[in-house]
C-alpha cells in the first residue's frame, strides 16, 4: 500500500499529535572502528521487525534491530488485530495489553445504497472458549510501543534507533552491513539478516529485487476522526454509498472515540485537492450526518497492490511483512500476514543458527509463507474486483448478487468486501506428514494451527496453546505414551499434565485414547495418528525439521 499523508487543521486537543520519541543510538561499532557481528540483523521497527526480535530472544537467538527513524509510526495504520496474531503475540508477552486496549469485534454490517437497513450481517466470532476472540481494533502505533515497551529490556535484542542500513553485501561468512548514524558510519557482520523495512525496502533495492503481481489504480481516503458516535463496534462496510458518490466506503471503531473512515474516490482523481480539508470534511459530514460532531487525527490517501517478491528467501537475507508481500488494506492481512511470517520463520532460524536443522529448512519458511501470501493475495484481489467493478459484466455481476443478498444466503457467501484474515493451512508443505487414518475433526487436519481450548493446569485455569508454548510438542490422549521421543520434543499428556475440564480438548482434537498429535514450534499441526508406533513419530519429527 502506498500513502500520502496530510495534517488537516480541524485537530483536537486529545488527538495524537506527538509520536513517541526514542533516543538515537550510538554503537560501540563507531567507537571500537571495527565491525560488530551479531546472528541476526532486523531490518525495521514497525510490529513484524520488532516481533521477529521477540520470536528469536524467546529463543535465545541474539539479534540487532536497525530502524533509521526514531518514533512509532504516524497515524493509526494497520488497526485489526485477528486472533491468530494475537495468540502469537501472547508468547511475545503483549497480547493482554492489546486486548485490554483495543476494542472487540465479531458483528459485520453490509449495506448497499441504503445506508439504515443493512442486507445482511455476520458474525466472525470464532469456535467459543478461546482466550482471544476474533478481531480487536487498536492503532498500530500502540502496539509498536507496547513491543518496544517489553522487548528493551531483554539482553537478546539491541534495539538501535537513527541507524539507517546504506550497504548491503553477502559472502561464504555472513552478511556486512553499512550502517549509517548522526554519529557516524559503521559496519556489521551477520548471520542473517530479516528484512521487516516496509513496502518501500531499502534492502529489496539493495538486491535488485522486485514484486510481480496486480498495482490497482483506485485511491482510497483514509479519515481517523474522534468523535462520540451512536453505533456499536461493528465492521459497517458500504456498497453504492449515497454518501460517497456512489462508491464504498467503510467504518470501523478503535479505542478512545477513535474511528477510522475509509472512501473510494476512483483511478482518475486531483491528489492534492482530494487531501483539501473542505473536501474530506464534506465526505466525513455526508457520512456521519449533521448532528456528529468530530475532529481528525490522520488523514491519508492510499492506492495499493496485491504484489509478492517471487521468492522470500535469497540466500542469507530473508523477507518479512510488507517487504515480502503488499495486499489490500481490505480483510486486514497486511500486518496479521505479517506476524504469522515472523511465527513460521523464527523458530526454523533459531533451529538452524543452534546447529539443529540444515539450512533448507529456511528454503520452507519460503514455500510455507509463499503459500500463505498467495492465499491472501487471492482474497484481497477478488476482494478488490468486487468492490470495484471495472466491466459492464463485472457490474453486473456485483449488483445481481447484491439484490440476491439481501433474502437468499447463498449470495451473501459471493458478496466480498474483504475476507477477513484467517491463519493459512499449511497441508501442502513438504514439512507436513498427511493423515493416514480416519479423523472426525476435519479442520484440524495436519498443516492447520493449532485450536485454543481452556484446561486446568495444578489447579489453576490455564489454555491449551499456554501449554503447548513454542516448542515440538507431543500432545497424548489416553494413558499409553510413546516409548520414546525424537530430542528435543516435549511429552504432553491430557489428563497428567492438564485437566480438560469442559472435555473441549477431546472434542475439538476428536481425541479418543491413544491419539496422538506432534505439534510443531509455531504451533501447526505436524502430523496425528491413532496408536502411533515410535519410528512414525520420529520421522514426522524429522520431516517437520527438513532433516530427511
Amino acid at each position: 500500500m502506498t500513502a500520502q499523508s496530510h495534517s488537516l487543521t480541524r485537530a483536537t486537543n486529545k488527538s495524537r499529535a506527538i509520536r513517541r520519541t526514542y533516543a538515537g543510538v550510538v554503537p560501540a561499532e563507531i567507537n571500537r572502528g571495527t565491525p560488530g557481528h551479531i546472528p541476526v540483523a532486523i531490518i525495521g521497527a514497525g510490529p513484524v521487525g520488532l516481533a521477529m526480535a521477540g520470536e528469536l530472544a524467546s529463543r535465545g537467538v541474539s539479534s540487532v534491530i536497525l530502524e533509521r527513524a526514531h518514533t512509532s509510526s504516524d497515524g493509526s495504520r494497520a488497526i485489526c488485530w485477528s486472533k491468530r496474531t494475537l495468540e502469537i503475540l501472547d508468547r511475545l508477552g503483549v497480547a493482554d495489553r492489546m486486548y485490554a486496549a483495543g476494542v472487540t469485534w465479531s458483528v459485520g454490517r453490509v449495506y448497499a445504497g441504503n445506508t439504515t437497513t443493512p442486507l445482511y450481517s455476520f458474525d466472525l466470532a470464532p469456535m467459543k472458549a478461546q482466550k482471544f476472540p476474533a478481531f480487536i481494533n487498536l492503532a498500530q502505533y500502540h502496539v509498536e510501543e507496547y513491543l518496544v515497551d517489553q522487548l528493551t529490556s531483554q539482553s537478546e535484542i539491541d534495539l538501535r534507533w537513527q541507524n539507517e542500513l546504506v550497504a548491503l553485501g553477502q559472502g561464504a561468512a555472513g552478511v556486512t552491513l553499512t550502517v549509517q548514524t548522526p554519529a557516524g558510519t559503521y559496519r556489521l557482520v551477520a548471520d542473517y539478516v530479516v528484512a521487516a523495512d516496509g513496502c518501500r525496502s531499502a534492502v529489496r533495492e539493495m538486491l535488485g529485487l522486485h514484486f510481480e503481481g496486480r498495482t490497482f489504480e483506485d485511491h482510497f481516503l483514509i479519515a481517523d476522526v474522534r468523535m462520540r458516535a451512536p453505533w456499536e463496534a461493528e465492521r459497517r462496510f458500504y456498497f453504492n454509498a449515497p454518501f460517497n458518490e456512489g462508491r464504498t466506503a467503510l467504518m470501523h471503531q478503535q479505542p478512545d472515540d477513535l474511528w477510522r473512515l475509509d472512501f473510494q474516490l476512483g483511478a482518475d482523481i486531483d491528489r492534492e485537492a482530494a487531501l483539501q480539508e473542505k473536501n474530506v470534511s464534506a465526505k466525513v459530514e455526508a457520512m456521519l450526518g449533521p448532528s456528529i460532531d468530530f475532529e481528525y487525527e490522520w488523514v491519508s490517501l492510499y492506492t495499493f497492490q496485491c504484489r509478492r517478491m517471487r521468492q522470500f528467501v535469497h540466500d542469507r537475507v530473508l523477507f518479512v511483512g510488507d517487504a515480502a508481500h503488499l495486499v489490500s488494506p481490505f480483510g486486514a492481512r497486511g500486518a496479521n500476514g505479517g506476524i504469522q511470517d515472523v511465527d513460521n520463520l523464527g523458530w526454523k532460524l533459531a533451529e538452524v543458527l543452534r546447529g539443529d536443522a540444515p539450512r533448507r529448512l529456511l528454503e520452507s519458511y519460503d514455500e510455507e509463507r509463499g503459500l500463505g501470501a498467495d492465499e491472501n493475495i487471492g482474497h484481497s484481489t477478488r476482494a478488490t474486483d468486487f468492490m470495484t467493478p471495472k466491466t459492464p459484466a463485472a457490474r453486473a455481476f456485483q449488483s445481481s448478487v447484491l439484490a440476491l443478498a439481501v433474502d437468499f444466503p447463498f449470495a451473501r457467501a459471493l458478496v466480498n468486501s474483504g475476507r477477513l484474515s484467517t491463519p493459512c493451512t499449511l497441508g501442502d508443505s513438504t514439512l507436513i506428514t498427511a493423515d493416514t487414518t480416519t479423523f472426525a475433526t476435519p479442520g484440524m487436519q495436519p498443516g492447520a494451527v493449532a485450536l485454543d481450548a481452556p484446561v486446568h493446569c495444578q489447579g489453576e485455569p490455564s489454555w491449551l496453546l499456554h501449554l503447548l508454548g513454542h516448542d515440538f510438542v507431543c500432545l497424548v490422549f489416553g494413558a499409553t505414551v510413546p516409548s520414546a521421543l525424537p530430542p528435543r520434543v516435549r511429552l504432553v499428556v491430557v489428563g497428567r499434565d492438564f485437566i480438560d475440564t469442559h472435555g473441549l480438548v477431546a472434542a475439538r482434537y476428536d481425541g479418543t485414547p491413544g491419539t496422538v498429535y506432534l505439534i510443531r514450534p509455531d504451533q501447526h499441526i505436524a502430523a496425528r495418528w491413532r496408536h502411533p508406533h515410535p519410528e512414525q513419530i520420529r520421522l514426522a519429527w524429522q520431516r517437520g525439521l527438513a532433516l530427511t
